[in-house]
């Protein structure tokens, strides 16, 4: 969850939201993030994310700063758009039913932010993963993980029964007082049972920091990077010889540089060197005329 700096809107319109969504598909395409649940408020946003690839970070800061770079080109404006670090407790996914409780605490949020009226269907609110998990297969985005959630509600199919049963008792949850149970995705550090807890702190009391963390997720991130320019040079007859030997604007290595920012988090800077493109500056120019190029 983040919130807009200084508790100011983060969305000024359904165009805004609908570009938030784009970016979070774009950055699930990066990071091969599953989502399970999303919810957009005026002030902030929710999001229960699956890291399979363990780089919530390196995914967060894109979909961050990306999203308020495309923010501020739209509404000519810049500066900060979030308010300091996102929170993000950790859940236990085990099936004991700590993922269905964080998943239940953001599909009724816009019930307590008073947003959907007593008399309205919780499926009327229009910017949350609710109204796609009744919709069906189709009319879902693929980064959104569904058989999870169903599955801690004892649902065993993706079905039109089992979305109306899903409905039927999201509808009945909604009554429900569910302070006590809620405060503890508020405030808790993480969201399981004790040997959850417990394993976590082993983990943390046996790293000497996140020093040593972060060179694991960004050689996973930059291996993936590698495996898809391999894949492009051998589409292109090409070898490493290629790549030093064509100019830095050369219409191939912008294409696989478009392709490496669109699939993964690599910087420009990683990028641009291991292309022999030149600056991160000049990178930059060449895919900005390659994405006027392909919107004509």
């Amino acid at each position: 969850m983040n919130r807009g700096d200084r508790g100011e809107e983060i969305f000024q319109d359904d165009t805004d939201r609908e570009l938030f969504i784009r970016t979070l598909g774009d950055a699930c395409k990066k990071t091969d993030w599953q989502i399970h649940a999303w919810c957009l408020m005026p002030n902030h946003f929710h999001l229960v994310v699956e890291t399979p690839r363990a780089n919530l970070v390196a995914g967060m800061k894109w979909l961050l700063g990306t999203y308020t770079t495309r923010y501020n080109r739209r509404h000519r404006e810049y500066g900060h758009l979030f308010s300091g670090r996102y929170k993000a407790p950790l859940v236990d996914g085990s099936g004991d039913g700590y993922l269905k409780t964080v998943c239940d605490y953001v599909h009724l949020n816009p019930v307590r932010a008073g947003l959907v009226k007593a008399e309205e269907p919780l499926k009327t609110y229009p910017w949350s993963s609710l109204g796609q998990y009744l919709a069906g297969t189709g009319q879902r985005p693929h980064w959104l993980r569904v058989d999870r959630l169903l599955g801690e509600w004892r649902i065993p199919k993706d079905s039109p029964a089992g979305r109306k049963v899903f409905g039927e008792q999201m509808e009945r949850r909604r009554q429900e007082d569910t302070t006590q149970e809620f405060k503890a995705v508020e405030q808790s550090w993480c969201l399981g049972g004790e040997e959850f807890k417990r394993e976590l702190l082993e983990q943390v009391s046996h790293s000497a920091g996140p020093k040593h963390v972060d060179p694991e997720i960004h050689d996973a991130d930059e291996a993936k990077a590698e495996r898809l320019l391999k894949a492009e040079l051998k589409r292109l007859g090409w070898n490493e010889e290629e790549l030093q030997i064509r100019r830095k604007g050369d219409r191939g290595k912008v294409r696989i540089a478009a392709l490496l920012r669109r699939e993964t988090t690599m910087t420009l800077a990683w990028i641009a060197q291991r292309l022999r493109m030149g600056t991160p500056t000049h990178l930059a120019h060449l895919l900005y005329w390659q994405n006027r190029r392909e919107e004509i």
